[in-house]
């Protein structure tokens, strides 16, 4: 599992609904080719002001294969 949480039918329905509505697809199209537009280093510039607002637990992960 990525770790994202599973969508529920309901929420499923919305964003196909979304995706089927041209008033509602363009903002979000419009978003997505806003957030594309930075450069890596504006990427981690973000990440660096905003990593105080995480809260990051490790996971423990026990192996038995040592191979990367």
């Amino acid at each position: 599992m990525s770790g994202s949480e599973l969508l529920s039918e309901e929420e499923k329905w919305e964003m196909l609904q979304d995706a089927r509505d041209a008033g509602r697809r363009e903002p979000f199209w419009a978003a997505r080719l806003k957030s594309q537009e930075g450069s890596i280093d504006d990427y981690i510039d973000f990440l660096s002001q905003n990593i105080e607002l995480t809260e990051f637990v490790p996971s423990k992960r026990v192996t038995t294969n040592f191979k990367l």
